[in-house]
């Protein structure tokens, strides 16, 4: 089943390949600027038709105290295709695989379709939109959600926010989970950005004693993107401690976030490589 997942990202993008455009935007002083199409490890942005139409990104990360689908302390590597369809609606989804320290290894996918309502027919300027979506997190249990995505891009630096709700078909989860990021680059230099992220996972939890995920966790960290010139390779980095902020007496879930939930503090570190097809 996880080798048919992949195998299906795999042809999509390849059949894709050929309606991809070229990936260079203007800024104001005329020189071009590769475009990044996920600069954002934990957010998720949408696309105009100036950036890259369609990339493939695989990204990694390691943990130790989070509560991930491979464990207290392990290992994901993920697989995820972003386009953009026209009319302002991009599609993202993506397959992950996780790695326990015991040998064992799970899996998970989503996908989700967002579109701009504010914004969205420039590579520069605000952009606000919602999405629609579903997923299969590690221990098999079923989700919808739907995210807010804001952004604002100029020649210098670029933010991007997410809110996101998400229903699980569990009885054992809360009612709705909401999930809140948002990151900040600036130019470095050349096409070398960097900044911050930062996630807020059942926030919830500092107004509710018995929050079903364990409580309140953030995290806060360093974030850089680098798109050398010319080239459709970019990477992404991005990691830092999770701070669980407040406590329940449920035994918490896993379910498919970046965050995950424990007694005590931890640390995440994720890099990501995205190809742009042309």
């Amino acid at each position: 089943m996880k080798r048919e997942l992949y195998l299906i990202l795999l042809l999509l993008t390849l059949s894709l390949a050929g309606k991809a455009q070229n990936d260079h935007s203007i800024n104001p002083t005329g020189n071009f600027i590769t475009a990044a199409p996920q600069p954002f490890l934990f957010s998720v942005n949408t696309l105009t038709g100036n950036s890259p139409y369609w990339s493939l990104n695989y990204s990694g990360s390691y943990g130790e105290r989070t509560l991930t689908p491979f464990g207290y302390d392990g290992v994901d590597q993920q697989l995820a295709v972003k386009g953009y369809l026209g009319n302002r609606f991009t599609l993202y989804a993506n397959a992950a695989v996780g790695f326990a320290r015991d040998g064992g290894t799970t899996s998970a996918q989503q996908a989700e379709l967002m579109h701009d309502f504010i914004g969205g027919k420039q590579p520069f300027g605000p952009r606000i939109g919602l999405s629609l979506g579903g997923s299969r997190d590690w221990t098999n249990v079923k989700s919808i959600f739907s995210r807010v995505t804001a952004s604002f891009d100029a020649a210098s630096w670029r933010f991007a926010g997410n809110f996101r709700f998400e229903k699980a078909f569990d009885k054992s989860r809360d009612g709705i989970d909401l999930v809140t990021s948002f990151g900040f680059h600036h130019r470095i230099t050349g096409n070398f950005f960097g900044g911050v992220e930062a996630v807020g996972e059942d926030l919830e939890g500092f107004w509710e004693a018995d929050e079903a995920e364990g409580g309140a966790k953030l995290l806060v960290g360093p974030s850089i993107n680098y798109v050398p010139s010319g080239s459709r390779f970019g990477f992404s980095v991005c990691g830092g401690p999770i701070i669980y902020a407040t406590h329940s007496n449920v035994i918490p879930s896993e379910a498919v976030r970046d965050l995950s939930t424990l007694s005590q503090n931890g640390y995440t570190i994720r890099a990501q490589i995205s190809f742009n097809l042309h």
